[in-house]
């Protein structure tokens, strides 16, 4: 009777043991599952990143490659721009030069003299200034000049660039608007309604000054 205790014994030990050794295989089993899962995810991060590198080399290559032809563009188009500008301004310079200018009238006595406003055709481009002739015989855009000179003169200063003088005309300020300025601006200095103490900076004349 003791010995099939024991043989009982014996085989319930025998098979908890196999129980045992299940278990671990079967631990075992899902532990290896797990790490090759892990390895599959581990590389296709490592693959997404790669990817992603290149994908950002890329780009930044493309942004270089977009940012100089844009600014390859602009310069061309500041470079072409300027010429034109200056066509523009001289072609005005030489319209205005090829416009017929009124001879003065001729100072015989005092009363000749009263009646130089008369004489000088109203809206005629720049006579000569001279005594009791009004700024009105000069054309709009002159007079316009005329008055702004004559503001800044009771301001003080008394002298104004070209591109200011632009700026209170209300003209763009583009090199073809600031040269036809100067050429109007000049043409007043020689006839002797302005004066030029600097080079492009212009004054009212002493003349028209007393006059205003």
């Amino acid at each position: 009777m003791f010995s099939q205790v024991r043989n009982d014994f014996g085989d319930e030990e025998a098979c908890s043991g196999r129980r045992v050794v299940s278990s671990v295989e079967v631990l075992a089993s899902v532990v290896g599952l797990l790490e090759e899962r892990e390895l599959a995810a581990r590389e296709r991060v490592e693959g997404l990143r790669e990817e992603a590198d290149r994908v950002l080399a890329a780009l930044a290559e493309a942004e270089t490659d977009w940012q100089e032809w844009l600014i390859a563009r602009q310069r061309v188009g500041e470079v072409l721009s300027v010429p034109r500008s200056r066509e523009a301004g001289e072609a005005a310079v030489q319209e205005e030069s090829s416009a017929p200018e009124p001879a003065p009238a001729p100072v015989m006595d005092a009363p000749a003299v009263a009646s130089a406003p008369g004489a000088a055709r109203a809206g005629s481009i720049v006579p000569v200034w001279r005594p009791a002739l009004a700024a009105d015989v000069l054309a709009g855009d002159y007079q316009r000049i005329l008055s702004a000179l004559v503001e800044r003169r009771t301001g003080g200063d008394g002298v104004m660039p070209c591109q200011e003088m632009a700026v209170v005309l209300r003209l763009e300020l583009c090199p073809a608007s600031v040269e036809g300025v100067r050429s109007k601006m000049k043409r007043l200095a020689d006839r002797g309604w302005a004066t030029e103490p600097t080079p492009g900076r212009f004054t009212l004349a002493d003349g028209p000054a007393c006059g205003s």
